[in-house]
């Protein structure tokens, strides 16, 4: 159920999880806080022409959190349900 529920945030650019993308202009750097997707971290969904003022971009503490529910969360609470339905059945 994990593999079902990653597999599209790692394979598609759904820009869900709250980042910040670090911006170099004119020898300046701006912070600018912007909804990544989890394509972007293994190189899937931008172009790399796009990337060119791009120096950095991370997940913020939101966007880590979201991650983890989708991810394990809501795997853990189908489990359950199956677990305690089938518990209940005996």
């Amino acid at each position: 159920m994990a593999l079902l529920i990653s597999l599209p945030l790692f394979l598609l650019p759904i820009n869900l999880f709250a980042g910040e993308i670090i911006i170099v202009r004119n020898l300046v750097e701006i912070k600018e806080q912007a909804p990544l997707s989890l394509s972007y971290f293994i190189g899937l969904g931008y172009d790399p022409a796009d990337m060119t003022e791009i120096k950095d971009f991370y997940l913020l503490r939101q966007g880590y959190i979201l991650a983890v529910v989708l991810i394990l969360g809501i795997p853990f609470l189908a489990a359950y349900r199956v677990f305690l339905g089938n518990k209940k059945n005996r």
